[in-house]
């Protein structure tokens, strides 16, 4: 544990009290990370943190209930975490939520109001809380995890896919910030779209036991390419879209 591009890496975790966060905690903790993470939901958080604490003793896993849709709040959380531990070196942004329709016309405007606050609001405010304290690091990374439907959106899923959209748009202008940033040199601190059609976690599988799930990826799975991230080059990665499934 600790001996690869996150050992001593400070990372925080948005949406870390979900399947694919606790995942993220996990993993990032093996490697050598600091991980503090976010969530709306205490109790959820807790148990993700604990665990992550369990499997990895001596690792430094803490966890911070954070209103991400209010940007001062979101700021506050930012310069804590580097006031804290000195620095910053990447966010993983795992904030979700889902809605559809049988069909287009039957979409419900409703579920847009919803999804742009969950979806793109609170991108936008991590990102704006972040970014100086990623451009700061020598190894700072901006990680967004998308859906496939973004770029392949489908009648029952517009607003979903229109939100992924919009979320991955501005991930990559905070790509060119890095780029423009890095000069001549090159960037030094990425912003990068990790892609999936959808996920799956142990609870699902238990709940659907004869389900294929096909072209799902396993919340595990996308916690290693997560970490895998920190062993490429900013520039390698910077501005791309790294597909965890087929494209469509």
């Amino acid at each position: 544990m600790g001996n690869g591009a996150l050992d001593g890496a400070v990372i925080a975790v948005a949406g870390a009290g979900g399947p694919a966060g606790r995942a993220a905690l996990l993993r990032l903790a093996e490697a050598g990370a600091t991980v503090v993470g976010a969530d709306n939901d205490p109790a959820r958080l807790a148990e993700a943190v604990d665990a992550a604490r369990y499997a990895h003793g001596g690792a430094t896993v803490t966890g911070e209930t954070v209103d991400l849709l209010d940007l001062d709040s979101t700021r506050a959380w930012a310069d804590r975490t580097e006031k804290e531990f000195g620095h910053v070196d990447g966010v993983v942004h795992l904030v979700g939520g889902w809605r559809g329709s049988k069909t287009f016309t039957k979409t419900e405007l409703g579920d847009w109001d919803l999804l742009e606050k969950l979806l793109i609001r609170t991108v936008q405010h991590t990102s704006l809380a972040f970014h100086e304290s990623l451009q700061r690091s020598d190894r700072g990374r901006y990680l967004l995890i998308s859906a496939a439907g973004a770029s392949s959106p489908t009648a029952g899923n517009a607003a979903y896919s229109a939100a992924k959209a919009a979320a991955e748009a501005w991930t990559l202008a905070m790509a060119d910030y890095f780029r423009k940033a890095g000069g001549e040199q090159g960037p030094t601190s990425a912003a990068a779209i990790l892609v999936v059609k959808a996920l799956v976690h142990e609870a699902m599988r238990a709940e659907r036991p004869n389900a294929k799930f096909a072209g799902f990826t396993d919340v595990r799975d996308l916690a290693d390419a997560v970490a895998d991230v920190w062993d490429k080059p900013a520039a390698e990665v910077n501005g791309t879209r790294l597909w965890l499934t087929e494209k469509p």
